[in-house]
Formats: C-alpha cells, sequence, structure tokens
C-alpha cells in the first residue's frame, strides 16, 4: 500500500473511530502498538550490585534492533503523570535473534530518574524509547589492537563492544583497564573475568580505588605501556575524560581516542524569561538553568532529543521568536535561527517552533 493511500485509510479510520484515534485502540489490544511514538515492556530488572541493575526491555512496533555496540538509547519513564527522559548506553549486544535490548544504569543519589529505574522498575512497565544513537562505537571489524579504559558506570558501552567480540568469536589483542571506587560496586565483574579466562588475547586490569588508590594516566602507562599504539576506547567520569583527552593530545595520537560523555558541561547562565511553544500553544516561564529541552518535556511534549548533552543535533528546533543562551559557553542565538534545546536556556522571553 502507498503512503497516500496508508494516509487515507488511517483518515477514513480517524473518523469512523472519533472520538478515538485508531492508535487508540491499537493501545487498548497491545499497549506496544502505536504509530506515533516508540514504546517497549520492561520485561526484566536484574539487580547487578547494591546500587545498579539491568533493565531487560522489550521494543514495540517500529523500533530498530539493528543498533551498533556502544551506541546509546533514550527512554521515558512516567512518574506521577510526567514523562521524564534519560539516556542510557546499551549493555546488551546487538543479536537478530533477540527481542530485546538492555540498559544498565547506576542510582545516583541526585538522580531522580536513576534511583526509580534501578529500585523502583516494575517488570510490565511500559517506557517511551528512542531511537539508538551515538558515535562511540566498535567497528566491524575491529583493530588488531584495542584499549578501552573504564570508570564506574561507563563500563556499559563496553561491555556490549565486549559481548559483540564474544558472539562473533571475534576477540582481537584487547586490555580493558577499569576502575572502580570498590570492589563491590565493580559492574559485570564475574562475567568480564570469564571472558579474559575464555580469550588469551583479553587482558583485564582492574582498580579499586579503596584499594590501590585513583587509577591516573600515570599508573595507565605501566598497566598498558604500549597504550599510543591501540585504538582506545574510553568512558567514565568526567575527569577521567579531560585526563585522557590531555595525555592522548601530548603524544599525538589524538586520532586513536575515542570518547563517550554522559553529559554536557553547563557553565553559563541565562537571565530566563516567559517560553511559548508555538505549535501545542503550552507555555511557562523559565529560570536561567532550566534547558529548553526540559521545560517542553514538563509541560508533555513530545521533544526530539538524542545525546543530551549538545553533541548529536538531534534535538534542534527553530528559535520563532527571542533570544536563547548555550548554556555551555555563553553563546546567544536569535529569532529565525536554530537552536539546540538540550544545551539552551531562555534569555528573555521566547517562542519555539513545536
Amino acid at each position: 500500500m502507498s503512503p497516500t493511500a496508508t494516509d487515507l485509510v488511517r483518515r477514513v479510520a480517524s473518523r469512523v473511530t472519533t472520538p478515538l484515534l485508531p492508535d487508540d485502540y491499537l493501545k487498548l489490544l497491545n499497549p506496544l502498538w502505536t504509530a506515533r511514538e516508540l514504546r517497549g515492556k520492561v520485561v526484566e530488572v536484574i539487580p547487578e550490585t547494591e546500587d545498579a541493575a539491568t533493565i531487560v526491555i522489550k521494543p514495540g512496533w517500529g523500533f530498530r534492533t539493528g543498533y551498533q555496540p556502544g551506541q546509546y538509547v533514550g527512554i521515558g519513564v512516567d512518574r506521577d503523570g510526567k514523562w521524564h527522559w534519560r539516556s542510557y548506553s546499551i549493555s546488551s549486544t546487538p543479536d537478530a535473534s533477540e527481542d530485546t535490548l538492555s540498559i544498565t544504569v547506576r542510582a545516583m543519589p541526585e538522580g531522580f530518574v536513576s534511583e526509580h529505574l534501578v529500585r523502583g522498575l516494575e517488570p510490565g512497565t511500559i517506557v517511551r524509547l528512542a531511537l539508538p544513537q551515538g558515535e562511540f562505537v566498535l567497528p566491524d571489524p575491529p583493530p588488531a589492537k584495542v584499549l578501552f579504559w573504564t570508570g564506574g558506570s561507563g563500563i556499559t558501552p563496553v561491555m556490549s563492544m565486549l559481548r559483540t567480540l564474544d558472539r562473533r568469536s571475534t576477540m582481537p589483542d584487547v586490555v580493558h583497564i577499569h576502575s572502580t571506587p570498590t570492589r563491590a560496586q565493580a559492574i559485570f565483574r564475574d562475567e568480564r573475568l570469564a571472558l579474559a579466562e575464555k580469550y588469551d588475547g583479553l587482558r583485564m586490569v582492574e582498580n579499586f580505588d579503596d584499594e590501590h588508590g585513583i587509577l591516573d594516566v600515570a599508573k595507565l602507562e605501566v598497566a598498558c605501556p604500549d597504550w599510543r599504539e591501540r585504538q582506545a576506547w574510553v568512558c567514565g567520569p568526567a575527569p577521567m575524560l579531560e585526563a585522557a583527552e590531555k595525555h592522548w593530545a601530548a603524544a599525538g595520537v589524538t586520532r586513536s581516542l575515542h570518547i563517550e560523555r554522559f553529559s554536557a558541561t553547563l557553565t553559563a547562565s541565562a537571565t530566563g524569561g516567559h517560553v511559548t511553544f508555538a505549535a501545542s500553544g503550552k507555555e511557562a516561564d523559565l529560570d536561567g538553568a532550566t534547558t529548553l529541552l526540559e521545560a517542553g518535556e514538563a509541560l508533555g511534549l513530545q521533544m526530539p532529543f538524542g545525546c543530551r548533552m549538545g553533541i548529536c543535533h538531534t534535538c534542534v528546533l527553530p528559535l520563532k521568536k527571542g533570544i536563547v543562551k548555550d548554556l555551555r559557553n555563553g553563546a546567544e542565538y536569535q529569532e529565525n535561527q536554530n537552536i539546540q534545546t538540550c544545551v539552551t536556556a531562555a534569555a528573555g522571553d521566547c517562542v519555539i517552533e513545536i
């Protein structure tokens, strides 16, 4: 059936089924059936450590299962009638025979959503999903020599890579250095050690801060003397990533460094203002620290987003009127410009085209 014919059938069906749309009836039959948004059902919540859990999700119709190891996915959860969105790295491996994917989340003390995902999410819960994205990916075939340097929950995208290499039986020469505050907080430890036993080419280096001290670049050089010769994937806390960038740059090998960040560094502030979302007619008075993406989601809008840190440009929308400020660097954008809603805030009254 052509798109035009499909649209005609849907319009007719919409009139026949008024006041409900066809999607509303589909959701009555199966909550994962909808053409207007991507959904998934929580199949299982698996505790990994005291403060981390793996959430296994079965995506509904329209979700692309062919993600790449290392990519992240957006997930929306309903708390008290409001949808809250976050992005998490996929920890499972892409497999055509599997109809689920997994994210592994560490509950943060200030993390409203992460705390709920780890401790309050029940199997059977319907969540909203955004398609997998991200450039922090493992190529196929992999490089001959690889270095993984991870810290804390930064293990999650690399775990997808290791699982994929294992599934394909294509494990190259890999050194994996992982640091975590304590031994008890080491996510996937048993599985990682088992992989090291299985493959002669995979060497695991563990660092527990309370036992060994903080793992810095000096210790990295000792643990992996040939790091300059390896393609490196580094994911972890911001200070660790900054140290890696400086270290690789000083050695002149930045092309071999791949970094994944979980959040943007927002150091600027705006004045705030009254924001109108034009198409929906919804409005809000915002302070200068709330991003336009957060504001739209709080009002129940289906805002486009991807990385939520100003990298992927999925969240870009037209600024119809007013001025907004980029909270990363203080740059201002005026009307009739496209803006990244995940890193901009109102710098006066403004109108967003959505």
